[in-house]
């Protein structure tokens, strides 16, 4: 089982930038897709970007396209997400997580993940 720890979040002004981090346990971790989601207050959770295990294919989000990088260095077992010009509608708990599934084409399915973390809160003030 894996073990996924968040950080990075904070409160930052709309417009300001944010890195998340996200440090993977065990040996295999190149061989697995990554996700980052999130979920706001009454909300369900949703999907922001996934990163293929080389690096090579990236997915994201219509509404965080040109905003917000994932990336991920295998060397340290750690996915990443730069997010810039945010909103505050970006505001909510960030989850990453591993796919295990490919019950689907896509990559936006929570249900297709694995070894979700505790997230990482980022508030954005207006």
């Amino acid at each position: 089982q894996v073990q996924l720890v968040e950080s990075g979040g904070g409160l930052v002004q709309a417009g300001g930038s944010l890195r998340l981090s996200c440090a993977a346990s065990g040996r295999t971790f190149s061989t697995y897709a990554m996700g980052w989601f999130r979920q706001a207050p009454g909300k369900e959770r949703e999907f922001v970007a996934a990163i293929t295990g080389s690096g090579a294919r990236t997915y994201y989000k219509d509404s965080v396209k040109g905003r917000f990088t994932i990336s991920r260095d295998n060397a340290k077992n750690t996915v990443y997400l730069q997010m810039n010009s945010l909103k505050p509608e970006d505001t909510a708990v960030y989850y990453c997580a591993r796919r295990v599934y490919y019950f689907s084409s896509t990559y936006s399915s929570s249900t297709e993940y694995d070894g979700w973390g505790q997230g990482t809160q980022v508030t954005v003030s207006s």
